[in-house]
């Protein structure tokens, strides 16, 4: 049997055991983690949501190999995490997590194809199938006339899709989304959210941190974060 296999039977992708998480501002500690537990399976799409310094981030940056807990454990797959190296972090953070951040975070002088090469490049895939690779998810995310075009070119929506066929292109465990729709208008944020519907609908295990209620309930399931500490953990019905 896995170290992580769940009850239910399905495979844990992320399970946190009271996690804290602790920073030291001058004289005051700030406890931004308080005790989190969670799991997530294989194939879940959660959002994670609550107040302005509930923690939100620093679970994120805990899921994404970021940053270390103060106390508890973290396992990614079957493998504890809590305790890594800067070097071992980031060999997990490029083989196993892939980002979507909500400014985008390409690169300027990148075209579209080279953009979704760089996860690639560090794992010293070779030129032809780093560029196989790329197309296929350029053409994935629906940006298959646009190879060329360099992110200066694109509108917002098509930004983030280059961000999501980046973080895709490494078949990372977990997709780790932070606030994804939130430069985008309305319009261009609804065909995000519909790419992540159709990632759900493919298996994959998405996280999605926002303070948007509608972006939230796109998700199966929602973890609420109140004072560090899990508020409220729903699951919905299928939709």
């Amino acid at each position: 049997m896995l170290a992580t296999e769940t009850l239910t039977g399905r495979e844990s992708i992320v399970r946190l055991e009271d996690v804290q998480k602790t920073y030291q501002m001058g004289p005051a500690t700030v406890h931004a983690l308080r005790g989190v537990s969670l799991q997530i399976d294989a194939g879940d799409y959660v959002s994670i949501m609550g107040p302005s310094g509930c923690g939100k981030s620093t679970l994120l940056n805990l899921l994404g190999c970021l940053d270390r807990p103060s106390s508890g454990r973290y396992f990614l797959g079957a493998d504890d995490v809590s305790n890594l190296d800067d070097r071992d972090l980031s060999d997990v953070r490029g083989a196993r997590l892939g980002f979507i951040f909500q400014s985008y975070n390409l690169i300027q002088q990148l075209t579209v194809v080279e953009n979704i090469e760089v996860p690639l490049f560090y794992q010293g895939c070779g030129e032809d199938e780093m560029r196989e690779r790329a197309v296929a998810l350029a053409k994935t995310v629906g940006l298959e006339d646009r190879l060329d075009h360099k992110p200066f070119e694109l509108s917002g929506g098509q930004q983030q899709r280059v961000a999501i066929a980046r973080a895709l292109v490494n078949d990372p465990l977990v997709i780790l989304a932070d606030e994804p729709t939130g430069n985008l208008d309305s319009a261009s944020g609804v065909e995000i959210l519909r790419v992540f519907d159709e990632l759900h609908g493919r298996g994959k295990t998405l996280i999605l941190v926002t303070h948007d209620q509608e972006v939230g309930r796109r998700a199966q399931r929602t973890v609420r974060l109140r004072d560090g500490l899990v508020d409220t953990d729903v699951r919905y019905p299928k939709r």
